[in-house]
């Protein structure tokens, strides 16, 4: 007899492997099985990223209302926007025969109630409270660059799949220029809250929260049941420190035309800066462990959706 040479057991799992993959890949091609999808990453908030659009809008000069610096602002904010796949659309009006354009961006449009996110991307013409420099434009790094700047690192990071609301995000413009040249405060919000179509659940505005001495305190005017909630997912993340429960502040804010509707509203914001209004509002006094704070305490808050 002649003995058949045996075939090694390494090489024969070898070829069977090959054939199965053979096989899947093409009933893959036929439609008859899908392809795997990988499951997205969760991405986290990035201090780093939120302050490239710190640095982005203060090249552009004071955003003031009306300019040349405020439109390419407002186009920058909507680039970004697009970019990471909201809908984006400007809400333009006049004030006081001066342009003036809210940016509005939304996304998981008819999921779930409204909540808007808010900030202003404008600066205040002249730096009143700067006795030195009163005439001179203020820079608006804290005081408008810095809510921006979260809110668009938000619209990059935020896990759309975990919230379970239609999420709004809304750069006011004309906010600052108030008590000068006859202009009113919070233009640019009240405008958007006296055409609302919808009843949102919650607005939450975000002003003035990147400075290095960070200390956000409850404001007053503000609905204390969304402030005590923010608040408690700002300490679980560790951040007690720079968010302290207690009041301090009663802010005219961009949440004000929100309030008066009677929907629940909260600002954000950190008001003992000492260069508030000064045009020592520069890019040196932001801090990007600051703005990732309060990203991350909005992300983690939205994605926990218990509001």
């Amino acid at each position: 007899m002649n003995a058949i040479k045996s075939i090694p057991r390494s090489y024969a799992i070898l070829a069977v492997v090959l054939l199965v993959g053979l096989l899947i890949g093409g009933l893959w091609r036929l439609g008859i099985l899908n392809a795997p999808t990988s499951t997205p990453v969760p991405k986290e908030f990035d201090g780093d990223q939120a302050y490239t659009h710190v640095v982005a809008q203060m090249d552009l000069g004071p955003r003031i209302t009306g300019t040349d610096a405020n439109v390419f602002a407002g186009d920058y904010i909507a680039q970004q926007l697009q970019q990471v796949g909201w809908q984006v659309e400007f809400q333009a009006f006049t004030y006081k025969d001066t342009p003036v354009r809210n940016v509005i961006a939304k996304t998981n449009i008819g999921k779930g109630p409204v909540i808007i996110l808010g900030a202003h991307y404008d600066c205040r013409r002249r730096a009143d409270q700067d006795p030195e420099h009163p005439n001179d434009p203020v820079p608006g790094a804290d005081d408008g660059a810095s809510g921006v700047a979260v809110l668009l690192e938000l619209a990059r990071t935020l896990d759309q799949q975990q919230v379970p609301n239609e999420i709004w995000l809304a750069f006011f413009d004309a906010e600052d220029n108030g008590d000068l040249d006859g202009w009113e405060w919070i233009v640019g919000s009240a405008y958007m809250a006296e055409h609302l179509e919808i009843t949102p659940q919650a607005m939450i505005l975000l002003d003035m929260i990147g400075d290095q001495d960070q200390q956000i305190y409850y404001e007053n005017n503000s609905d204390p049941e969304l402030s005590a909630k923010v608040w408690e997912t700002a300490a679980k993340l560790g951040y007690d420190a720079h968010f302290i429960p207690q009041p301090r502040w009663s802010m005219e804010d961009d949440h004000i035309p929100f309030v008066r509707r009677g929907i629940p509203s909260l600002d954000i914001i950190d008001f003992d800066y000492p260069h508030w209004h000064k045009t020592t509002d520069t890019i040196d006094k932001i801090s990007i462990e600051s703005l990732e704070r309060v990203g991350r305490t909005v992300e983690v808050f939205l994605e926990a959706g218990d509001y």
